[in-house]
């Protein structure tokens, strides 16, 4: 069984082929952004195109925009390709019940990615160099060997710089045949308690920044739209977003692949996250879920475990927080009790640990078991 695997290396291209790249960028902007206005023209007008007659427009712009042959033709099609994806993501999501807007045209600060899938690049791993086609020789700094059959490369525009991403397939690992289970709750309050009484704080990047973006937000909001001074305000918030990015990314892969590494089994609720953003009582709850980032860290968790042979197991929510671990009698509880006292057996425990140990119990089938209570103790990542 195979699996695509990325690795995000740091790019620095020289002056006259950054020139190209974002030469390359506004023009698949501007492709992306035609697509969509036909698109829109024709649901007006009572019909609909398909995927593949918007792929064979991309032929004849190009007679009516020259500037279209200076961009790989691969990337071209990843434009079309990248249109109809943004389509079915809103589409599954009306499915689901949920309001949905219009597909948005992008500006220029909203595409930043040229995607090279299957063709067009070469790369020199012995000096940390890919030369993509129309566009010219980029250096890369390689700080881990990428192992793989590659299959494309992303590069990507970013606040502080340029960023390519190679995706490369490989081989899924044997799941580990025995060694340690744990089920994971996470919260708000403390970003996940387990079931061996581990708590990970949650780190609040976000919250730690809130005051400054805020102050930067104002500035940009006072100064007229896209002149230099609106320009050099912008490009400083985009980069406190881009570091509270990066802190949370961090920590998220650190958090991951220490569970990944400990356990042969990790059972994790099955949370759906976008629901429980809409349903979040105010903006402070709704940011909140937002900052904590749950669906990344079960993705990463998802990925390292299927590379590392570990089985990672979700598990229905229902009642996990509710039903005591230690006899299965059903303890009612809001969200403001914070400790699990079973008038049924006796138990006692904090609300989370018990959840945690529910979690683990369901995800590995095993029966209502006595329940040791141990005092909880805080990690570092």
């Amino acid at each position: 069984m195979l699996m695509l695997i990325s690795y995000k290396y740091r790019a620095y291209p020289d002056a006259d082929t950054e020139v190209r790249l974002n030469t390359a960028l506004d023009t698949c902007r501007w492709l992306y952004n035609k697509l969509l206005e036909e698109l829109n023209a024709a649901r007006k007008n009572g019909f609909t195109l398909k995927k593949v007659e918007t792929q064979a427009r991309i032929v004849t712009l190009k007679d009516e925009n020259p500037a279209l042959k200076e961009v790989y033709s691969k990337v071209l099609q990843m434009v079309n390709n990248t249109l109809w994806s943004n389509i079915a993501a809103l589409s599954q999501t009306k499915k689901r019940g949920r309001k949905i807007g219009k597909l948005r045209f992008k500006s220029a600060f909203r595409y930043r990615t040229l995607n090279y899938n299957q063709s067009g690049f070469k790369i020199d791993k012995e000096h940390s160099i890919i030369t993509f086609s129309k566009i010219g020789a980029v250096r890369i700094t390689m700080h881990r060997p990428c192992v793989g059959r590659v299959k494309g490369i992303l590069i990507t525009r970013s606040s502080d710089g340029w960023y390519v991403t190679i995706q490369a397939e490989q081989e899924v690992s044997e799941p580990k045949r025995c060694g340690r289970s744990v089920g994971i709750d996470v919260g708000l309050n403390s970003y996940c308690v387990d079931s061996d009484g581990r708590v990970v704080q949650n780190p609040r990047f976000y919250e730690q920044s809130l005051i400054k973006i805020k102050k930067l937000q104002q500035s940009v909001s006072r100064k007229k739209r896209f002149s230099n001074n609106w320009k050099k305000a912008k490009d400083r918030l985009d980069k406190v977003y881009e570091h509270v990015f990066n802190q949370r990314n961090d920590f998220l892969h650190k958090l991951s692949r220490q569970y990944v590494d400990t356990y042969a089994t990790i059972c994790v609720e099955n949370l759906d996250v976008k629901g429980l953003k809409e349903k979040g009582s105010n903006t402070g709850m709704h940011r909140s879920i937002h900052s904590v980032a749950w669906g990344k860290f079960f993705s990463y968790l998802s990925y390292k475990a299927e590379s590392a042979g570990t089985k990672l197991i979700k598990v229905n929510p229902k009642n996990t927080s509710q039903i005591c671990s230690n006899c299965g009698h059903i303890v009612k509880k809001t969200l403001s009790d914070r400790v699990h006292a079973c008038p049924n057996c006796g138990f006692v425990a904090d609300r989370d640990y018990n959840a945690a140990v529910n979690i683990c119990r369901i995800g590995t089938e095993q029966p209502f078991m006595p329940v040791e209570t141990m005092p909880l103790h805080h990690i570092s990542v």
